[in-house]
């Protein structure tokens, strides 16, 4: 099967990975892809088979309503493609006697041919599919061939979820070091604040944080921000309170002194 300019474009983009990007994101940029640049290709699905929940991306609704389908029935190409590891192609959807449930489900969503094109990357397997509303549109020549569709694809999609999970990764690297960096911070504020109340050393600080810790199940971190919380907390009281204090005082005195001044008892005798 001939490959379009539109299609290698579409694919090598989906590997420059941006901020943003996603698995989901890429299988819903492999299934517009074949749809645009395929030739004979109305339509595309790109599913992922790994650890957890599958991610379905579908070019159209009607696509996500057969795979789903296909699902229920246990039965279809991409079923067969995903077990057998091997691609699948159906010429024509009405006179294929594999799957009836399927063929009539893929029918009634004016599907008449399919691929479907497993593909393996790390710790899972991609099953592209591309559907046509015309009988025979996909040549068994996509399966083999240097520049074919399946070589195309084979690499373009490992390289693009490759990039991302890399990606992934080092955003996950970055977050957990500052993640650190902000834990150890408070750690040290909270055994100042031991250090100051009870006159113990750093060493000693940081091991009763530990024990308190361990009692209470929590990390070392969070219960340092628990201790370094409280603390300003009765800062803010303490201090608010003082001041309230002081101008009181004040107040009481000078009010005081002016009732002391208008005090009957107080004035000169004539």
């Amino acid at each position: 099967m001939e490959t379009t300019s539109i299609l290698v474009r579409d694919l090598t983009a989906l590997g420059r990975v941006t901020e943003g990007a996603s698995c989901e994101s890429v299988l819903r940029g492999i299934s517009e892809a074949m749809a645009r640049g395929v030739p004979g290709c109305a339509g595309g699905t790109a599913e992922l088979w790994a650890d957890g929940p599958v991610l379905l991306a579908a070019s159209h609704s009607e696509l996500t309503a057969l795979i789903d389908r296909e699902r229920e029935l246990r039965e279809g190409p991409s079923r067969e493609a995903l077990a057998s590891g091997t691609p699948v192609l159906v010429a024509d959807v009405v006179h294929e006697s594999r799957w009836p449930g399927y063929c009539a489900t893929a029918v009634r969503h004016g599907v008449r041919s399919v691929f479907v094109l497993p593909i393996e990357v790390d710790d899972g397997i991609v099953v592209i599919g591309l559907y046509g509303v015309r009988a025979g549109v996909f040549s068994p020549a996509a399966f083999t061939g240097e520049g074919s569709l399946t070589a195309l694809l084979r690499e373009q999609v490992t390289v693009a979820l490759a990039n991302v999970w890399q990606f992934d990764d080092v955003l996950t690297g970055a977050a957990q070091m500052q993640e650190a960096m902000e834990g150890r911070s408070v750690i040290d504020q909270a055994k100042g604040i031991l250090m100051s109340t009870s006159g113990c050393s750093a060493e000693e600080a940081f091991e009763e944080l530990r024990k308190v810790s361990q009692h209470h199940q929590v990390k070392v971190a969070d219960l340092a921000r628990t201790l370094v919380s409280e603390r300003g907390r009765r800062s803010v009281v303490t201090g608010t309170a003082t001041r309230l204090g002081g101008g009181q005082g004040d107040g009481g005195q000078g009010d005081g002194g002016r009732r002391g001044q208008g005090d009957p008892d107080h004035r000169r005798p004539t």
